[in-house]
């Protein structure tokens, strides 16, 4: 009697691995850049080289949690309604790049504690994995260091400026008329 055929259907030897999509010439593209601060949960690394951070003007809505860029012609006609921020860019465990905005002190010079402690842990972040909490009795971040051994990370191979041209798309304000400064006009 003849063997039986072996079943075409056998999950051994239909399931993919997970370096499949690898060598399957396939390459992941980077179409989406949050823009927010590290999950206090997240280690993370932030870009040493200084053409991956720079000082921009943005208008943070916390109801929305959405955060516009906006070029220094208009921000120079809105003052008030925008902030300074050294936006870093950033990467945590899992390989996500995000932008992140850590606010720059007050033209009065006065130091927030929250944002000199963010400064603090960003730039500690260009050497070492580090997170971020926040202590409300403290008034600022706590900075934690990896005890682990973490590998550096692999950085998105884009520019900054392709960084925020993703990250911004549909949050740049290029003009006046745009609907959050009509918002925040009172006009919308």
């Amino acid at each position: 009697m003849p063997s039986p055929s072996p079943d075409p259907f056998d999950l051994t030897n239909l399931r993919l691995d997970q370096s499949f999509t690898e060598s399957a010439g396939v390459k992941k593209l980077l179409v989406t850049v949050p823009v927010r601060r590290p999950h206090p949960q997240d280690f993370v690394r932030v870009h040493a080289d200084p053409e991956y951070r720079a000082t921009l003007a943005l208008i943070e809505l916390k109801d929305d949690r959405e955060i516009y860029l906006l070029p220094p012609d208009i921000a120079r006609q809105v003052p008030g309604e925008y902030v300074m921020a050294m936006v870093f860019t950033a990467i945590n465990r899992q390989g996500v790049a995000f932008l992140w905005p850590v606010k720059l002190p007050a033209p009065d010079g006065r130091v927030v504690e929250w944002h000199r402690s963010a400064q603090e842990g960003a730039e500690l972040a260009m050497q070492k994995w580090v997170r971020l909490k926040a202590n409300m009795a403290l008034g600022a971040y706590e900075i934690f260091e990896s005890q682990g051994v973490i590998p550096d990370p692999e950085w998105p191979e884009q520019p900054f400026q392709e960084l925020l041209r993703i990250a911004f798309k549909e949050r740049l304000v290029t003009s006046l008329d745009h609907a959050v400064i009509k918002r925040l006009r009172g006009h919308v």
